[in-house]
């Protein structure tokens, strides 16, 4: 029964899961995988075995190996339905899933490490350029999820309602990676009032990057 993680304090996807696992009061096991040293650790063989992608988050249990964030995410909800991720109501659930991956189908893998790799070392695009490129892209996706949760009929405290879900998890992440990046936040007051609220939890504390056993 116990739980393992392979990941990097920094990847924004394996955050999005330590945000789950702990609004989900489970505890895990932490596998660092670090994606810079030696190369990066995910090309490493015994690495590519359990996840032919080459990407962080990993999750295992059970003898089995889990990938993809959003898809964790969703084994953690059908396998620990409380306290939930999603909402009871279908159309609440939907706008859950619908932000959740405007963020990590949308944002993120544009500002991904090998994309910006590809960038700077295969097509000679400079610091400055790739910056740019990557302001441009998390601002283009956080004026659209800006206006869609600042206009949604009934504003809560996070994302859909009153109580943390997926979509949260998503969201603070890709707040960090904003912020890492030098986006100004200040045009998108609901999405840092969100973050704000979740700051307060200790599930998302307890996740942020800073305090993982592999942070440098």
């Amino acid at each position: 029964m116990s739980i393992h993680l392979y990941s990097y304090f920094r990847s924004s996807a394996s955050y999005r899961v330590r945000i789950a696992l702990n609004l989900k009061g489970l505890s895990y096991a932490t596998l660092p995988v670090h994606l810079l040293n030696q190369g990066g650790q995910q090309f490493a063989a015994a690495f590519t075995a359990i996840n032919t992608q080459s990407l962080v988050p990993v999750l295992e249990q059970d003898g089995a190996h889990m990938t993809q964030s959003l898809a964790i995410l969703e084994y953690l909800e059908e396998r620990y339905p409380s306290p939930p991720l999603l909402p009871s109501g279908l159309i609440e659930r939907a706008q859950v899933r619908a932000i959740s991956q405007a963020i990590a189908c949308e944002i993120h893998p544009l500002n991904n490490l090998r994309v910006l790799r590809m960038l700077t070392q295969e097509l000679g695009v400079s610091e400055q350029q790739k910056q740019q490129w990557i302001q441009h892209w998390i601002e283009l996706g956080f004026a659209a999820l800006e206006a869609q949760l600042a206009s949604a009929p009934q504003l809560g405290r996070f994302c859909v309602g009153d109580t943390p879900s997926m979509a949260d998890c998503c969201l603070v992440p890709q707040i960090f990676n904003a912020r890492r990046f030098q986006v100004e936040m200040t045009p998108y007051p609901r999405l840092t009032a969100i973050e704000q609220a979740c700051q307060e939890i200790e599930a998302f504390r307890q996740a942020a990057p800073g305090v993982q056993p592999d942070a440098a």
